[in-house]
Formats: structure tokens, C-alpha cells, sequence
């Protein structure tokens, strides 16, 4: 068994993060921005804004990094490809996304719907990712 290629880690990661943020931009802001920002309000948090977006930009980049890395952890057992990719990307989307969503919603900071919407969004975001993040990872 060979060793992870940290620099093949790092571009693939570098693609999956772009992928992810781009798409919690589109998420966040003409999806289901005016609905978050309404229910922030109703309970006396401010829109999200400044720097709060920069450490999310960063956190969403190592979660680019860290699935592409599963992936390369995984994949001398499951095999290289898509589905390999997925499967990495859906570990990571459970053990983050899906929990910071349901999280929320618990805690009663947002609301069902946009729990729903931001579980579903985030899966399909996570495959995504990782099947495009993993396309440039090479072994050697």
C-alpha cells in the first residue's frame, strides 16, 4: 500500500473547496438568504457578514482538503472512481454539514425548512466535490 499524495491532496482539494463554496454562496445567499437573514432577526442575531464569512470560506476550503484526503485514505480498499468519491464526500458531509444542519435546527436557530433544504443541498454539494475534487488526485 502506497502513500497519500499530499500535493495530488492538496489540488483536489483546492477544486472540491472551490466547488463547495461556490455552491454554499449560491445556497446562502439568492436561495436562502432573505428566509435565514428573517429568522436570524427574529431572534436577535445579526446577518452573517465580514469576517464570519472569511472563517466559513476557510472552514469549507479544509473540508475540500479533508474529503479528497479520505478519499486518497480510502481508496486502495474501495477502489479508485466516482463511487469511491461519493462515499468519501458523504463521511464528510455526515460528520459536518449534516451535523452543523440538524444542529441548528435542534437548537432552534433555524427553521425546519431551511434544515431540510441545507441537508439535501449539502449532500448533493458534498458528491459533487469529492467526485470532481477526487478526478485530480493521482497516486504517483
Amino acid at each position: 500500500m502506497g502513500h497519500i499524495n499530499i500535493t495530488s491532496v492538496l489540488k483536489g482539494g483546492i477544486v472540491a473547496g472551490v466547488i463547495m463554496n461556490v455552491s454554499e454562496f449560491i445556497l446562502n445567499v439568492p436561495v436562502a438568504g432573505a428566509q435565514m437573514n428573517t429568522e436570524f432577526a427574529a431572534r436577535n442575531l445579526p446577518p452573517v457578514a465580514g469576517d464570519q464569512i472569511a472563517v466559513f470560506v476557510v472552514m469549507t476550503m479544509l473540508l475540500g482538503f479533508m474529503t479528497v484526503w479520505l478519499y486518497a485514505a480510502i481508496r486502495p480498499r474501495f477502489g479508485a472512481g466516482p463511487k469511491t468519491a461519493i462515499c468519501a464526500g458523504l463521511i464528510v458531509w455526515a460528520l459536518s454539514p449534516l451535523h452543523m444542519s440538524i444542529t441548528m435546527g435542534v437548537l432552534g436557530i433555524t427553521s425546519m425548512g431551511l434544515v431540510v433544504l441545507g441537508v439535501v443541498w449539502t449532500a448533493i454539494e458534498m458528491m459533487v466535490a469529492a467526485a470532481v475534487g477526487a478526478y485530480f488526485y493521482q497516486e504517483q
